[in-house]
């Protein structure tokens, strides 16, 4: 499976990006799929999770009420609904499948893995 994020750009504290996640060379309909973000001198840190029927979902604290992860199988792609965001939210966000049905938290736990898109969030 070949993933690529798409979506970010720079927008105002407090504005809304949505990001997607298509897959290529095969379906991941039947994989969960996470979201994470590193920023510059940071780990790579887990943002939202769904599992393949998209029936449970999970978020980092920091995004819970501001962030929503959905996908649609059908169209084999998988969203990020970002709201309120804020400078802190500044990274790269990159979108990952698992070798499963569901969403581990765990970094190591995705082998699947797209190019990061930038999301940028000024003051």
């Amino acid at each position: 499976v070949q993933l690529q994020a798409s979506g970010g750009g720079l927008v105002q504290a407090g504005g809304s990006l949505r990001l997607s996640c298509t897959a290529s060379k095969r379906t991941f309909s039947n994989n969960g799929v996470g979201w994470f973000r590193q920023a510059p001198g940071k780990e790579r840190e887990f943002v939202a999770g769904i599992n393949w029927r998209g029936g449970s979902t999970s978020y980092a604290d920091s995004v819970k009420g501001r962030f929503t992860i959905s996908r649609d199988n059908a169209k084999n792609m998988v969203f990020l609904q970002m709201n309120s965001l804020k400078p802190e939210d500044t990274a790269v966000y990159y979108c990952a499948a698992s070798r499963g049905s569901i969403a581990p938290m765990v970094r190591n736990d995705y082998y699947y893995w797209g190019q990061g898109t930038l999301v940028t969030v000024s003051s």
